[in-house]
């Protein structure tokens, strides 16, 4: 199993053409653990502290098309390593995800979406009991450890600028959990960089989404001694959420189709290319024109095959 943390994924141009502007994308999708994506970035530096803290099992939680959750599962089979997945029964439905996960033998558990936390806490007691010593991941690979993988992607993002003489004036992405916005932005911070950093919100509306990005930053800016940041650094977009997480319209299956005709890259209605959608529309809508643009590609390929249907007949 893939566990190298030193991953400089590769940019390429796009052919999109919109108000004059260069985009590029950063594919974190082709990282080769279980369909790569920034759940892979941060469940590889996840599982070297779990092996450091010589864990037993894994408890983490998502949904039926987690990305999260797949990799987890398939790093912690890999291993030899139990894994049980508490999942909201509100949102079970079959997915290509929800598929690989049970190849991959993960016990699942389902539960109301407001006993999430009390079922985790009562499986986290239960292995303790039996000796298993779990290992708890949160959900989307939250916390100080998944933001570091995109403080790291940062750096690889600044190491292409030097060896190309680009400068990249904005870097959208799909803001989810926060943790992947996070580490961007401490990256630009950490390495007195002047560019935007726009997270496009697949789910999370404002101000909640927001306040999650920001804590997320200064939790790690507090773990490494540097100073807080304020709110107003934080460019996090919810006009393009639609109903909500897993929401989508016939632009966006349009987009997707396009980049997949053009570019031959695959995106899936959920993230990336409800985000990229939402990209176009904000670039539209703010009148960004003659700028050089970079959008990370976050993962989520199993999703794309689950609408592929909708493609064929769009």
């Amino acid at each position: 199993m893939y566990t190298d943390t030193n991953h400089n994924t590769p940019i390429h141009s796009l052919s999109l053409q919109l108000n004059e502007n260069k985009f590029y994308i950063k594919r974190d999708d082709l990282l080769p653990v279980s369909f790569g994506g920034n759940k892979a970035r941060k469940a590889i530096l996840f599982f070297n502290d779990i092996e450091n803290k010589n864990a037993g099992c894994i408890v983490t939680y998502g949904s039926s098309s987690s990305n999260h959750c797949r990799i987890i599962a398939n790093i912690a089979v890999a291993k030899n390593m139990p894994c049980y997945i508490i999942s909201p029964s509100e949102t079970n439905v079959t997915t290509t995800n929800s598929k690989i996960i049970g190849v991959l033998n993960a016990v699942v558990i389902e539960c109301p979406i407001d006993e999430v936390s009390q079922t985790i806490e009562l499986q986290l007691s239960a292995l303790k009991e039996n000796g298993l010593r779990p290992y708890f991941i949160p959900g989307g690979g939250h916390g100080n450890i998944g933001t570091q993988s995109y403080v790291d992607a940062f750096k690889e993002i600044l190491n292409y600028e030097a060896s190309k003489g680009e400068f990249f004036d904005y870097i959208f992405h799909p803001s989810g959990t926060g943790t992947t916005q996070a580490g961007l932005i401490c990256g630009n911070l950490l390495n007195a960089c002047e560019r935007k950093i726009i997270g496009i919100s697949i789910a999370r509306k404002m101000p909640y989404g927001s306040r999650v990005v920001l804590d997320s930053a200064n939790s790690y800016l507090k773990s490494i001694d540097e100073n807080p940041i304020e709110n107003e650094k934080i460019d996090f977009v919810d006009d393009y959420i639609l109903n909500g997480y897993g929401a989508y319209n016939k632009d966006i299956l349009k987009t997707i189709k396009e980049v997949l005709i053009l570019d031959g890259v695959p995106m899936d209605p959920t993230y990336t290319g409800k985000a990229f959608w939402g990209m176009k529309e904000f670039i539209i809508n703010n009148e960004i024109k003659n700028k050089k643009i970079l959008f990370i590609h976050t993962g989520g390929t199993p999703l794309f095959f689950d609408g592929l249907e909708e493609l064929m007949n769009d």
